[in-house]
């Protein structure tokens, strides 16, 4: 049986509406965003909702499907089909055999076109078939204004995006712990089939190196597109995600406007890891109570004085059975504004509680009942 709690307590966080941002910046940018990830919230936007073509920012959405696929460990080899594909490439061979989990390297750090229709046959057997289990995937995340056509960004009719779709994509990939450390790696060696050496690649993700807390993610290029980036950093626990559709000058107005972000923001702490939340009774337990406490840091980031209302959402179980185990989940916390959750945590036990011990009439009972059921069979 659960018991809920409701508590209204005003916080400050980041809010829906940007703040009115410097015109200076991203000049050059047809489109661009900049927003904080624990709520998806806007700081800076610029024709956040054009539909534009994308490039190989598109590769996060392929990236994110094959790791949610589960076969990142699956060895596969290389289907005839990303064999020789235009654009960059890590030059798989017939017959090649990797794992999905290296082809997702090639195509994150390397930008290898043929690393994606490897990966799209691998999990869904067609690039037709992957593209329509991306574009299932980016409906359930909500970027409503994105349509996929193939695995790797290649221009096509029908494929684009928006910043603002974009950014809340790679908010929801950053949050999967396999993603986050693909994106954030610089360098790493893969295998290369029976060549007798591996291939050695590199983020061209420049951002890694030259902006401090850079996380991720993605960049692209086609004539169509022009230059397309999508950069993430984290700083004092506050985790920012930029987006630019053809700028070309991506490299300096990301790290103008993750600066902006990192200055206009603030990151507090609302509840502490091991902070008490409430009693519950045990039954049968050694103890009649034990307390319910956080088990993880909760935070919210806010812009600098803007403040909304929002309200703590405690879940948490009014009883349990003996026996008791420390750590054991009695629900959970959520932070709520706007009817949407902007941060959560678990509760646990803060400590274990044994059963009850008998009595001793019970003992003896229990004695004389086992003693009657010998002597009767």
């Amino acid at each position: 049986m659960l018991h809920k709690i409701i508590l209204t307590v005003i916080v400050m966080y980041l809010g829906f509406l940007p703040i009115k941002a410097d015109a200076s910046l991203c000049p050059g940018a047809v489109s661009a965003i900049l927003i904080e990830t624990s709520s998806n919230s806007v700081i800076f936007e610029k024709n956040a909702h054009k539909k534009l073509p994308m490039a190989s920012t598109t590769k996060i959405m392929t990236a994110l499907c094959a790791i949610e696929s589960g076969i990142l460990d699956r060895n596969v080899e290389a289907d005839p089909r990303a064999i020789g594909v235009e654009g960059s490439s890590i030059y798989l061979e017939r017959g090649e055999r990797l794992t999905v989990r290296e082809l997702v390297y090639g195509l994150m750090l390397h930008s290898g076109n043929d690393a994606a229709v490897a990966i799209a046959c691998a999990v869904s057997g067609s690039e037709e078939g992957f593209a329509q289990l991306m574009n299932e995937t980016a409906k359930k995340i909500g970027a409503v204004n994105t349509n996929f056509e193939n695995p790797n960004g290649l221009d096509g009719k029908e494929h684009y995006t928006t910043a603002y779709d974009l950014a809340i994509i790679t908010s929801y990939a950053l949050k999967n712990p396999e993603f986050a450390a693909i994106v954030s790696t610089y360098k790493t060696t893969i295998s290369n089939g029976d060549k007798g050496f591996d291939r050695q690649l590199k983020n061209h993700n420049k951002l890694l190196t030259m902006y401090e807390g850079c996380t991720g993610v993605k960049t692209g290029f086609t004539k169509k597109s022009g230059r397309c980036l999508v950069s993430s950093a984290k700083r004092n626990n506050t985790e920012l995600v930029a987006v630019t559709l053809n700028d070309g000058n991506d490299w300096n107005d990301h790290m103008q406007l993750l600066d902006y972000g990192f200055d206009n923001t603030e990151t507090k702490c609302i509840l502490k890891k091991g902070s008490y939340l409430r009693k519950i009774h045990v039954k049968n337990g050694a103890q009649d109570t034990v307390d319910a406490i956080c088990d993880n840091d909760v935070y919210i980031t806010n812009i600098k004085g803007n403040k909304q209302d929002s309200r703590i959402e405690y879940d948490i179980t009014d009883r349990l059975t003996a026996p008791v185990e420390y750590g054991q989940s009695t629900g959970k916390i959520n932070i709520i504004s706007d009817g949407k959750i902007i941060a959560s945590a678990q509760a646990v036990t803060a400590e274990a509680v044994s059963e009850k011990p008998k009595s001793r009439i019970a003992v003896n009972m229990g004695i004389l009942m086992n003693f009657w059921l010998d002597m009767i069979r």
